[in-house]
């Protein structure tokens, strides 16, 4: 029971979209532009770096505080609960029921579920999803390759940091959303057609 309350408060605050927000300071809708996505690279390309940087931070904080509020209120399982409470942050962040379930990618939001529970359990878990996610991000300049890399990096970190079994399946299973909310771009780079970070949209 507690790890439906769990994905319940992480909801709630996940779906405070950061991209939403900050697209109404600078008076300006985000899924009526660029490609129509609340996240971080849609914000970026549309507003520019100071926009996107905002989204990036606020989506990530959202996930910690998920994390952190859960972890705090479920203490017997303060792990377990606290990884809830970032996936509920991550299903807010993708399925915001007053924007007709349609949010972003999650990616900033996964960030913040692997800066807290390294944080809180092992710091090594940061390193390889870092170095994999950011390093392949610019080395290739596709956003999304570095995004997926991050999110398939997670799980395997994982289990081989020896984290439980729940835990493992857990970040497997946000990762494979991930990955389906990725699916356009997935077959954009099959193409030959995805954008590349710094160039204009197509």
């Amino acid at each position: 029971m507690f790890r439906l309350i769990c994905i319940l408060i992480g909801y709630c605050i996940g779906c405070i979209e950061s991209a939403h927000v900050v697209g109404k300071l600078w008076r300006v809708d985000l899924r009526q532009h660029g490609s129509g996505n609340l996240g971080t690279t849609n914000a970026l390309r549309v507003l520019g770096k100071k926009a996107g940087a905002m989204v990036f931070i606020g989506d990530i904080l959202k996930s910690v505080i998920a994390f952190l509020i859960c972890r705090a209120i479920f203490k017997d399982n303060a792990t377990v609960a606290g990884l809830f409470g970032s996936v509920g942050a991550v299903l807010g962040h993708n399925y915001p029921f007053y924007l007709n379930f349609k949010g972003g990618k999650g990616i900033a939001v996964m960030i913040g579920m692997t800066a807290a529970l390294a944080f809180t359990t092992n710091p090594l878990l940061a390193i390889p999803n870092a170095l994999i996610g950011f390093g392949l991000a610019f080395g290739t300049r596709y956003v999304s390759v570095g995004s997926l890399s991050f999110a398939l990096c997670l799980p395997i970190s994982c289990y081989f940091l020896g984290f439980e079994q729940e835990i493992v399946l857990i970040t497997a299973c946000v990762s494979a959303l991930a990955v389906w909310r990725h699916r356009g771009n997935i077959k954009k780079l099959l193409n030959g057609t995805e954008n590349r970070f710094g160039s204009k949209k197509k």
